[in-house]
Order: structure tokens, then C-alpha cells, then sequence
């Protein structure tokens, strides 16, 4: 599982506030370390300048996973989606969980606030962490977005 040699980066807007730090206390008392990059209060918050500094953080290679929350999950992975070299994808339930990682290597799960519980959020959490990218038939499929974001093909 990462985080217990590297910290796992989480951050969240105002929305997903109420998520991140029962989640960002989870991972820690797994024994994992987290770095948190906020947001720390209810003020409300643009989300993309948050879900890009995680993900840029992740694209440098700083870290190898993060977590972004906000209402739904959704914008924050299409943030995160922008900075080449990084897979975000919306976890909500077991199999998500599970192939994000395992089928498209994601190095970001987002999770939003609004539509799934501090439990069932600790639940899909503890299968992303404990997955890793299987290779296989997703190999040439990953390699292919990995060859993308290194011709830019986004302008």
C-alpha cells in the first residue's frame, strides 16, 4: 500500500470538506502518511486551482497517489485530467475502486461529497490503495495515454 513509505496527497473545495478529513484521518490511523493541501474551511473555493496543484504534484512525480474531493468528484477529475501524465478517475463504488487502478493505473481517485458517505468513502478508499495496475491487456491501452500526453496532443 503507498503512503507508508511516501505521503498519499489529499485535498478538497468547500463541498468536499466535510469528506476529506474523515477520510485524511482514516489513511493516517491505517498508518499512512497524508499530506493534506486543504481547503480547511467552508468558504467557498474555486475547485480547479486546487485539483491542479495535487495533480501537478503527482505529474512531477512527487507522489505516486491523491486523493481530490468536491461535490460529486467529477470536476476535480476533469482538472486533474489536464496535466499530462496524470489518470484521474471518479471512484463511488467497489469495482471503480478497483479498476481505476488495476485496469487504468489512476494515480488520483476523486470522490464527491454529495453523493457518497464517509463510510462507504473509507470502503472505496481501502481498495484503491490496496490496488495496483495489473498490466496485461490495459498495458498497450495506458501506454497509449502515456504516448498521448507526451505528443500534447491537447492544445
Amino acid at each position: 500500500m503507498p503512503g507508508k513509505k511516501e505521503p498519499i496527497l489529499i485535498a478538497s473545495d468547500h463541498y468536499g470538506l466535510l469528506l476529506k478529513n474523515p477520510i485524511r484521518d482514516y489513511i493516517i490511523e491505517k498508518g499512512c502518511e497524508v499530506k493534506d493541501l486543504g481547503v480547511n474551511s467552508e468558504e467557498p473555493v474555486l475547485y480547479p486551482e486546487i485539483a491542479m496543484n495535487l495533480a501537478e504534484e503527482v505529474a512531477k512525480n512527487n507522489y505516486s497517489r491523491g486523493i481530490l474531493i468536491c461535490g460529486t468528484g467529477i470536476g476535480m477529475a476533469i482538472v486533474a485530467n489536464k496535466v499530462p501524465g496524470v489518470r484521474a478517475a471518479v471512484i463511488h463504488d467497489p469495482y471503480s475502486a478497483e479498476r481505476s487502478r488495476a485496469s487504468n493505473d489512476a494515480q488520483i481517485a476523486t470522490l464527491g461529497s454529495l453523493v457518497i458517505g464517509v463510510n462507504a468513502a473509507k470502503k472505496m478508499i481501502d481498495i484503491w490503495l490496496e490496488s495496483e495496475f495489473g498490466g496485461g491487456r490495459s498495458l498497450p491501452k495506458v501506454q497509449m495515454i502515456k504516448d498521448m500526453d507526451e505528443k500534447r496532443w491537447v492544445k
